[in-house]
């Protein structure tokens, strides 16, 4: 059975605006960390799409990308990830065309089939209303004739982009993606930061499915969990707060900026609100070195995972720094 040590570790950033701060300062503290998660080890570096949101500032990811790509020269930059029925596909080629262009074999990109904002946001996207799975199909089929070799005839094609086979993944936070990437033969990442109760189903439904392809002889799956690493485990509950009040706002309908950590949240929620935030966050990973080593072997072991993605909503930027070092240290990846 794997181990972590022996698994690629992976980053997901939502460049997170914290308060007092601002997107330029988001975009700063994004690009600390890529630089710091390359020198580590960590193997890819995504962003997130999502609109109107205050306290995310990746809304517009491939320009993000381009970025972060520009003041690295190893890791793998992505999107994960780019939300499909928000866009025409040819334009999501020519972007993704364009980053392989400018920074050849370190980009990726994950597709997911959700709006990544409310109604109101998809709307002003201009879509009609939210597209359906059938409709997500046929999209992500004319996506993968934009970036594949160009047919003879082809009326449309897109430049840059065609022939670029820019690898694509599926992201889900349910059972239908992780069935039509392994139908596909596409590698596959679940969104247990968010939607922890799907995983192990999804996992399943994923490689059962799976039929090897041009992408993909054998199934891959990575999965993406909230990791707060600190020096003891007091410290990463103290850090981990600001996640806390952060799901807590949402499941409110009051989205905001990434606030600091407080003392307690014993004064904060309900009893039924802490319940809702601690369904969403029950796989998270909180704690100093040997606890976060032992629940991240914990995880593997569970999933059989092929990678793992972390995400780290921390309000302190030394702090998100130091808690991907630990990260580092404790599976050995410094040492890779």
């Amino acid at each position: 059975m794997a181990s972590v040590a022996s698994l690629p570790l992976s980053v997901l950033d939502l460049a997170p605006i914290v308060e007092g701060g601002d997107a330029a300062d988001a975009f700063r503290r994004s690009r600390e960390l890529v630089q710091a998660t390359e020198k580590l080890g960590y193997r890819r570096y995504w962003v997130a799409e999502h609109h109107s949101i205050p306290g995310v500032a990746s809304a517009a990811t491939a320009v993000l990308i381009g970025h972060l790509a520009a003041v690295t020269s190893r890791i793998r930059v992505g999107a994960g990830g780019i939300m499909l029925p928000n866009h025409s596909p040819l334009v999501i080629a020519e972007q993704f065309g364009t980053l392989e262009a400018m920074f050849p074999g370190r980009i990726d990109l994950g597709l997911g089939r959700a709006p990544g904002s409310d109604q109101a946001t998809a709307m002003a996207l201009r879509q009609e209303r939210f597209r359906q799975e059938n409709n997500f199909e046929r999209l992500l089929a004319e996506l993968q004739r934009y970036l594949g070799d160009a047919t003879p005839g082809q009326p449309v094609q897109a430049v840059p982009g065609q022939g670029s086979h820019v690898p694509l993944w599926l992201l889900s936070s349910s059972g239908y993606s992780a069935e039509l990437a392994g139908r596909m033969g596409l590698p596959f990442s679940f969104a247990s930061q968010f939607a922890p109760a799907a995983m192990m189903p999804a996992l399943a439904a994923y490689r059962e499915v799976f039929t090897p392809s041009g992408a993909l002889s054998q199934p891959h799956a990575m999965v993406t969990i909230n990791v707060v690493a600190g020096e003891s485990d007091a410290e990463a509950y103290h850090l981990a707060t600001s996640s806390q009040q952060s799901f807590l706002n949402l499941i409110r309908g009051e989205p905001g900026k990434l606030p600091p950590p407080v003392e307690s949240m014993d004064a904060l929620w309900s009893a039924p609100e802490r319940e809702a935030v601690d369904r969403m966050l029950s796989a998270s990973i909180i704690g100093g070195p040997d606890t976060v080593k032992r629940k991240l072997e914990a995880l593997v072991a569970r999933t059989a995972a092929d990678e793992i993605m972390i995400n780290a909503a921390i309000f302190d930027q030394a702090a998100r720094l130091r808690s991907y070092a630990i990260i580092a240290e404790v599976t050995g990846l410094t040492a890779n």
